[in-house]
């Protein structure tokens, strides 16, 4: 079972298939008093000393908006990584919404690449977040549409039906994710977790030799249940498990008489005003950039941005001109259907980024979409984020790590597109 303890190794380890889903696991663990870090790459023994004694240990990555061939080196290392660690679980942190496909972002692929050096041969996947309106009920995937938005199933779903890279066209998880690789994908469904009989049940999807086997989740008291099923089968080896930040609410339930006490808040830096990137497409945050009135907006136009390094020095004057008094976002427009590009814009906004942070006083950075604080974040010299206080569910307030002093101790929120309420920006 995984327990808080005295001991420096960490029990629990998280690969985030995005920047964002990654810091939402970390504030999963460190609000329930788990001391937990997360890097942004495999890190080194002088960070991992720096870092001190760890329950929890994850690493961001940008697996989501990769092809499996582009994938699949950054996640053999880091299956060998934490495989090093000892550790008794490894969880594949995938989106809430599951938006993947056979041929970017793959979870089928991550499963194959990564179960080898965790070879036990139960693999959960945990189908829902009901925190965030994320729900599975007979292997089909619902979702809401923002913060207590309506809820619909994720083909129908307003944004994810046509996201711009991975749109999702199917609402069964087992035929989703078969497309990926799982051909044999087991169920358990929710009627399960209110009888007797979920122990018996799973047995017998075992006994069939599955991928993986899919766990339905229809409210948050389902989460306890799957983390006890989970924790019974740890004894077998060290195991994978996939899902969103649920697998770790699931498991950080458990032994909770034995956990740290919860961490107090750490106060933010007011001294400057905050930077924003946004490179969401999504309507949720674009409203969300409406209601932002009080920050000096610069519009970045993609095309020269990556084309024209005079366009982009100019950008980062007009930029610390206005960040002298007031907040300042980046506003970015992602070509669609086009993932290639879309990631050299994302890697060009991250050197923006980085030359302005070079020469600003900021007290605050805001990063609003996956892919785009995927590739923002990595292009700065931070090597780790931990729990700095709650902020909105999905999008902790955290602190970065750094060994460029101008960086380290800054406060940075990464948010997805369907995350927040409409005043998020003002909070």
């Amino acid at each position: 079972m995984i327990i808080a303890t005295e001991c420096s190794r960490p029990r629990y380890g998280w690969y985030g298939d995005d920047f964002t889903g990654a810091t939402d696991t970390l504030a999963t663990w460190a609000e329930r008093g788990y001391r937990a870090l997360l890097f942004l790459r495999e890190p080194t023994p002088r960070q991992l000393a720096a870092a001190g004694p760890l329950d929890a240990i994850g690493i961001a990555g940008a697996t989501r908006s990769m092809p499996p061939a582009a994938a699949t080196p950054h996640l053999d290392a880091a299956g060998r990584f934490f495989a090093g660690q000892q550790l008794e679980l490894l969880h594949y942190k995938c989106c809430s919404t599951f938006d993947s496909a056979a041929h970017v972002g793959s979870i089928g692929a991550a499963v194959k690449t990564l179960a080898p050096y965790f070879p036990n041969a139960f693999v959960p996947i945990v189908g829902g977040q009901p925190n965030l309106g994320r729900y599975c009920l007979f292997g089909t995937l619902f979702a809401a549409a923002g913060t207590g938005g309506d809820v619909y199933r994720i083909d129908r779903h307003p944004t994810m039906s046509v996201h711009p890279v991975t749109p999702m066209g199917e609402a069964d998880l087992r035929k989703h994710l078969a497309a990926q690789g799982l051909a044999r994908l087991a169920l358990v469904d929710y009627r399960a977790y209110a009888t007797s009989q979920a122990n018996a049940l799973l047995d017998a999807c075992l006994a069939s030799r599955p991928d993986a086997v899919l766990l339905d989740v229809a409210d948050a008291e389902d989460l306890p249940i799957i983390g006890r099923l989970i924790a019974g089968r740890l004894r077998a080896g060290p195991m994978l498990a996939v899902g969103p930040s649920s697998v770790a609410h699931a498991l950080a339930a458990l032994s909770l008489h034995e956990r740290h006490l919860a961490p107090t808040a750490t106060p933010a830096r007011h001294e400057g005003p905050t930077l924003a990137l946004v490179g969401s497409l999504s309507p949720i945050t674009r409203a969300q950039v409406d209601a932002a009135s009080d920050y000096a907006r610069v519009e970045v136009d993609p095309a020269r941005l990556l084309n024209d390094a005079a366009y982009a020095d100019a950008t980062c004057r007009q930029s610390l001109r206005l960040l002298s008094g007031r907040n300042v976002m980046l506003l970015t427009e992602p070509a669609r259907h086009q993932p290639k590009q879309a990631e050299h814009l994302a890697l060009a906004t991250g050197k923006l980024l980085r030359a302005i942070l070079s020469d600003a006083t900021v007290s605050r950075i805001i990063v609003a979409g996956g892919d785009t604080s995927s590739h923002a974040i990595a292009a700065l010299d931070v090597w780790g984020l931990s729990y700095r206080a709650p902020m909105v569910p999905g999008a902790p307030l955290c602190r970065i790590h750094s060994d460029e002093p101008r960086l380290d101790g800054l406060d940075i929120v990464l948010k997805g597109g369907q995350i927040g309420p409409p005043n998020f920006f003002g909070l």
